[in-house]
């Protein structure tokens, strides 16, 4: 066992003597040589966004405040208890949703979002149906939303483009035969709703964790753009879409039930009342989504914020960023990211290729990496912007790990090396040893 250990230390002895300091440079090289290659390629390390973002968006200081003229029609638990006894249970007639619009109506709000897919008739209450087709069809800012289905099932589909109103063509480049092509989705059943042309897909994409991020604020359909709801009412709104990206990544207001909310219920038993106790003009200018928060209907999705997210508040809040122009903008792109993990590489590389105090390397890189995470915090605390530098702060890890790792097996080595031939006693001589400070 002596000899096995003492070889092993002759040939971490005779590999230090070969290389010296140069390892430190291979090993630059060698990392260069995949940050390059995960840059061009895997995209490993450019997209290690996910934890260090939730962390960070979780736990700022600054918090941006949930728009106030947002509000939330609730249809909760409550509401479901308490409209049951007259209309039974989910999905109500259209009917209470047509005279609930209609008297919204009446306090001109900016804009009412169903955030509820009218996928089909009620084939056992045609009037009810035919009395909220002529409510929507008095709006002119009323938004449904529409379900993309999954790209698998458009062979399936009967739906083309050009037949789902409002939707253009992205340029001149689309394809003259995308027009032919199907697409599988679900639009709303309602006459009034597909003529108004305000209608946007509702559709929420979680990460591959299963956490929501991003929220996608258009489609693109063969050269065709299927605008998202948070799209078409910031058209309807007068904001520019030309500055938004496909897939917005989220700035949160906080926490579920940060916006305003009411409870369906609540506001439809008052509109009944010939004595109303709520505001007159509660909803003038204000932009409504009506929506449910209910479990038991199945709308809530895990977010940055919370494990159990109300689908209709990520609509709010996709609302909210697109009418403020203030989404999260990732500094994160190929660029930046080689550039910024490249020079902590070198930068280490060369502070242990010249021999520079192992103590005073360890602590000016650990704080150059408190500094980095400090920054990309701050940023996201005081800007709209989130300085994405996890992946060359794990370059550089990986790099300071290996090379301090080498640094003290080859010290101990000599150490073991020079110990063994202590011990061997040669011609009765000792050696005097001094000690090594690692």
């Amino acid at each position: 066992m002596l000899k096995l250990k003492l070889l092993i230390n002759q040939w971490l002895a005779n590999v230090t003597r070969r290389l010296h300091n140069s390892f430190y440079l291979y090993l630059s090289a060698l990392l260069t040589v995949l940050v390059l290659l995960d840059a061009s390629v895997f995209h490993v390390g450019e997209n290690m966004r996910d934890r260090a973002f939730d962390m960070m968006v979780k736990n700022r200081i600054v918090v941006p405040k949930a728009d106030a003229d947002i509000v939330i029609i609730d249809i909760n638990e409550a509401s479901l208890s308490a409209m049951s006894a007259e209309y039974g249970r989910w999905p109500w007639p259209r009917q209470v949703l047509g005279e609930f619009l209609e008297n919204i109506e009446a306090q001109q709000p900016k804009a009412v979002v169903f955030d509820i897919l009218f996928s089909d008739p009620d084939v056992y209450n045609p009037d009810s149906d035919a009395y909220f087709n002529e409510v929507i069809a008095s709006t002119q800012n009323t938004f449904f939303p529409m379900l993309r289905l999954s790209e698998a099932s458009d062979e399936l589909s009967q739906v083309t483009p050009d037949m789902i109103p409002g939707i253009k063509r992205a340029g001149l480049a689309a394809d003259e035969n995308s027009t032919t092509k199907p697409i599988a989705i679900v639009l709303p059943h309602f006459e009034a709703a597909l003529n108004s042309q305000h209608l946007g897909t509702h559709n929420i994409y979680p990460d591959k964790d299963g956490i929501v991020r991003e929220y996608r604020l258009w489609h693109d359909e063969n050269g065709w753009v299927l605008p998202s709801l948070p799209l078409a009412v910031g058209k309807f709104l007068g904001k520019s879409s030309d500055t938004l990206p496909q897939n917005m990544l989220i700035n949160w207001r906080g926490k579920p039930f940060t916006y305003q909310f009411a409870s369906f219920s609540d506001v439809y038993a008052d509109m009944a009342n010939k004595i109303k106790k709520r505001p007159p003009n509660e909803f003038k200018d204000k932009i409504v989504i009506i929506g449910s928060t209910a479990p038991s209907l199945f709308d809530l999705k895990a977010t940055a914020m919370a494990k159990a997210h109300p689908g209709v508040e990520i609509l709010a809040t996709a609302i909210d960023n697109v009418k403020h122009d203030d989404y999260l903008k990732v500094w994160r792109g190929k660029t930046p990211y080689i550039l910024v993990s490249l020079a902590l590489i070198w930068l280490t590389a060369m502070a242990f290729f010249r021999n520079v105090d192992r103590d005073k390397v360890t602590t000016i890189f650990s704080s150059s990496q408190i500094i980095l995470i400090t920054l990309s915090y701050l940023a996201i605390n005081f800007t709209n912007t989130y300085l994405d530098l996890t992946g060359p702060i794990a370059w550089a890890i990986m790099y300071f790990s290996v090379a301090k790792i080498y640094a003290l097996a080859n010290e101990r080595a000599m150490q073991r090396l020079l110990a063994a031939d202590n011990n061997a006693g040669k011609n009765g001589k000792h050696v005097l040893m001094m000690p090594v400070l690692i």
